[in-house]
């Protein structure tokens, strides 16, 4: 398995774009995205996420990381 990339909170919710989710709701600095068939899923608007976190949100999204690679 490749290594996740370092990635700012903008950048995933434009990947996750591409899969078809859209932001639903904001509180604060997290966004709910949501997407049919998928299970929704929160990112945060930071500057830098973690590749724990990012992990996490793959996993709840659904998306491998090649997959990620593949759409950046």
């Amino acid at each position: 398995m490749p290594a996740l990339p370092i990635l700012s909170g903008a950048r995933v919710v434009r990947v996750l774009g591409r899969l078809g989710y859209q932001v639903v709701r904001q509180r604060s600095s997290h966004l709910r995205l949501a997407c049919e068939g998928r299970k929704s899923v929160t990112v945060p608007d930071y500057q830098v996420i973690s590749r724990g976190l990012l992990r996490k949100i793959l996993r709840d999204a659904e998306v491998t990381a090649l997959e990620l690679r593949k759409l950046l």
